[in-house]
């Protein structure tokens, strides 16, 4: 369940809407779902490109994991408390998008939208080789591709749930969002400090 909810906040479907809308403005209706396919499907293969490959190229460099997720947990922090008090995320990859071509909505909607900086790292992170078996894996990379399947939904489905939440509704759900992902981040770093064996953690205590 842990894995399931942080893999929904950081690839954060509903707010990949407003993105899809703008991106997809000016292409004609029935190009859509193609359009919305490609993207999630350009998502998928670089998230699972972390998910597999990640941890052997930190290892490579000579890295701790450990360190890794106190890093990403860091990076993790300041992603939630720009979705939580910055401008909302669809916003921003608007504003972003109009300075690129959007012919083929690589960018902004499959990366960083979907494939977001957050997401890229939270996979290697719940991936962990020396943490997590096999059949765990491979359970994290299932339901890495559920979620996207929902995002791949939400896209098609794009036109109806702006109409239902509205613009002001995805910077809310981007916000709540955000304030989970701040809690997953204080535990990755929590984490990252134990693995290190700078904290004691005692479930027990709990």
């Amino acid at each position: 369940m842990r894995e399931l909810i942080t893999l929904f906040v950081v690839i954060d479907p509903i707010g990949s809407i407003p993105v899809f809308l703008y991106a997809a403005a000016n292409v004609p209706a029935r190009l859509h779902r193609a359009y919305a396919l490609r993207a999630t499907l350009i998502a998928l293969v670089v998230l699972m490109g972390f998910l597999v490959g990640g941890q052997f190229l930190l290892e490579a460099l000579g890295l701790r994991l450990g360190t890794f997720r106190i890093a990403g947990g860091i990076v993790l922090f300041l992603f939630a408390l720009n979705m939580i008090f910055g401008e909302s995320k669809p916003q921003r990859e608007i504003d972003d998008a109009g300075r690129e071509d959007l012919s083929n909505v690589v960018f902004p909607l499959a990366i960083p939208s979907i494939a977001s900086p957050g997401a890229m790292l939270a996979v290697v992170i719940l991936t962990d080789n020396h943490g997590h078996s096999v059949p765990e894996q491979a359970l994290t990379a299932f339901l890495l591709v559920v979620v996207l399947a929902v995002t791949f939904v939400c896209l098609l489905l794009a036109s109806q749930i702006q109409k239902l939440i509205g613009t002001t509704g995805a910077s809310i759900v981007s916000r709540v969002m955000g304030l989970i992902l701040a809690t997953v981040a204080v535990d990755a770093v929590l984490g990252g400090l134990d693995m290190l064996g700078l904290l004691a953690l005692d479930p027990a205590a709990n």
